[in-house]
């Protein structure tokens, strides 16, 4: 599969690292090139490129960014033209550019929107489907925890969509529960926050999420 992946960041390649582990043609899409050297250099077939042609590459685009660059991202990307009926895994939060207080980060959403929203409605052509944000990039891929398989909460308004990511998470050690449509990223983008909280107050960042059902 031919892979897109908007950003260079930390999240950005440990995905990339995970499609190109199983074989998967990854091309970046960033304004800083070499940001990525030491990636390239460690995995040969990977290249970068600028934001539009990393987008027009991908059968599957990965957004990677910070969220509040990530509209500018798309934008840049002309994601209306080459994102149109893609499936963009969007792993971005609405982290605000300030202190977190008592470890809780700030969003720079209120309680009844969320960025995904933001997106969808600027770029209804695109498929989006909120993924690997309630996560550190250390466990992204392959993740091991001592109960197992821990759980990727998604959503999105294209069950289409949410099945190629469900395959994708399959095939990177995860179980999916589909939460709904667009609208359940206000409480899935908000589980940053709560991962994030034994990080910022204890230094630990050895964890993931897990959903458990009563025994029948």
């Amino acid at each position: 599969m031919k892979v897109g992946i908007l950003g260079s960041g930390a999240v950005a390649r440990a995905l990339g690292s995970g499609f190109h582990a199983r074989g998967h043609e990854v091309v970046f899409g960033t304004r800083d090139p070499a940001k990525l050297d030491d990636w390239l250099a460690a995995h040969p077939g990977g290249r970068a490129a600028g934001l539009a042609e990393a987008a027009g590459h991908g059968e599957l685009v990965v957004l990677a960014v910070k969220g509040s660059a990530a509209a500018e991202a798309l934008r840049g990307a002309d994601a209306g033209r080459t994102l149109a009926g893609t499936t963009v895994i969007d792993t971005t939060n609405p982290i605000a550019d300030t202190p977190p207080v008592g470890g809780v980060l700030g969003y720079f959403t209120g309680p009844n929107e969320s960025l995904m929203e933001r997106l969808q409605t600027e770029f209804p052509e695109v498929r989006f489907v909120k993924a690997f944000n309630s996560v550190g990039n250390q466990a992204m891929v392959d993740p091991a925890f001592e109960g197992g398989p821990p759980t990727m909460f998604v959503c999105g308004d294209d069950a289409r969509a949410k099945a190629e990511v469900t395959g994708v998470l399959d095939d990177f050690g995860w179980e999916t529960e589909d939460m709904g449509p667009v609208e359940a990223a206000r409480a899935i983008e908000p589980l940053c926050v709560l991962w994030c909280l034994p990080g910022l107050l204890h230094g630990r960042w050895d964890h993931a999420f897990k959903l458990v059902r009563a025994a029948s």
